[in-house]
């Protein structure tokens, strides 16, 4: 069994793990430890990797199935792995440019993702990560009585719908990555705000600027104030960290106890990163996980 070291990068959230090589299989003693690291710290990173394919893949596995994205392509051998890449000349938006979470639209999010550099700039191009346990515990009692027991609408619609941004952000400008739109993105879903995750007895917001549309019972125009309110909270710089990539870097988040933001600040510069996802369970709310705790 090997011992790894866990260094946090931030109060709030975030690890960088040494002492693993993530080409290599890991036992489970290993992986016993990374599990916990990625329980207490909801994003953890690897520097100075070297995978293919086939190797993150394998990592992946021991996390759960993999998702193939809706409305994103995926390597032709590989449509588990999705590239994600702006090359230098490449004028339009960025893919992941905005604060969210991935795919809450699903009846099952994402678990997580696994994002590895093959190609990072020389500077720019950072990701930042904010804790939604954060983001719920520093809410007031009132807000988290009054939040309980409500759920929200989820759609892929404002960004992959027929009218949605990628059509504008990923247009014919944008050579790096084939983004598809289409009616099947107007499609909405239903899960609890505050969300239970069962792996660290512990609540956390989720609602998204990007994904969620509205209170389920409520109008697009009610829940824009308290969207707006809690998607504003949901980043406040203390819940927050910030990562540096470097070419052979990989972080792996907690996709529903987080959100992330891929920041656009290297233009004229190449970015390729490989992503992939693993497939979560349904949200649970709070009653569920006292249920769940209960049985």
């Amino acid at each position: 069994m090997s011992s790894i070291e866990v260094s946090p990068i931030a109060g709030a959230l975030g690890a960088e793990i040494q002492g693993v090589d993530l080409s290599q299989p890991l036992d489970e003693a290993t992986m016993a430890q990374v599990r916990k690291a990625f329980a207490d710290h909801v994003v953890i990173f690897f520097r100075d990797q070297k995978i293919s394919p086939e190797q993150h893949l394998a990592f992946g596995a021991h996390f759960g199935e993999f998702d193939i994205h809706r409305f994103a392509a995926g390597l032709p051998d590989h449509p588990e792995v999705m590239p994600v890449v702006k090359e230098a000349d490449d004028s339009g938006g960025n893919f992941g440019g905005l604060w969210h979470s991935d795919v809450t639209f699903y009846e099952k999010p994402a678990l997580g993702s696994i994002l590895y550099a093959l190609d990072a700039p020389a500077y720019g191009g950072d990701t930042m990560f904010s804790s939604q346990y954060l983001a719920y515990e520093t809410l007031s009692d009132g807000m988290k009585e009054m939040l309980e027991g409500m759920t929200a609408m989820h759609s892929a619609k404002r960004v992959y719908g027929n009218q949605g941004t990628s059509i504008n952000r990923y247009g014919p400008q944008v050579k790096s990555m084939e983004i598809r739109t289409g009616d099947d993105a107007e499609a909405e879903m239903e899960h609890p705000v505050i969300r239970y995750i069962p792996e660290s007895g512990r609540r956390c917001l989720f609602v998204n600027p990007v994904y969620t549309i509205r209170f389920s019972g409520w109008t697009e125009e009610e829940s824009k104030p308290l969207l707006d309110f809690l998607c504003t909270h949901a980043v406040r710089p203390e819940h927050t960290c910030r990562f540096q990539w470097e070419t052979g870097s990989i972080a792996f988040w907690d996709n529903r106890a987080a959100q992330h933001y891929a920041l656009n600040d290297y233009h004229g510069q190449r970015r390729e990163m490989h992503r992939v996802t693993i497939v979560g369970e349904r949200p649970m709310s709070i009653q569920d996980g006292e249920r769940a705790k209960a049985a």
